[in-house]
């Protein structure tokens, strides 16, 4: 799995990085940042919880 952040339009409220931080870190701007686009099998759950929660539908995943 492939995992994109549309940084554009992120909120910065971090609940992706509390759900998936293997792919997810909060940058000092205070936004989101994708820092490993291949998703590690171990979270490939937690990355599409994050994408179903993100309040601000900026997380995307593709298969690979």
């Amino acid at each position: 799995m492939i995992a994109h952040l549309n940084r554009k339009d992120c909120i910065g409220c971090g609940l992706c990085t509390y759900t998936c931080p293997e792919v997810f870190r909060m940058s000092e701007d205070g936004f989101a940042s994708v820092i490993r686009e291949q998703v590690p099998k171990e979270a490939e759950r937690s990355i599409l919880v994050a994408r179903d929660e993100c309040p601000a539908s900026v997380i995307s995943v593709e298969k690979d």
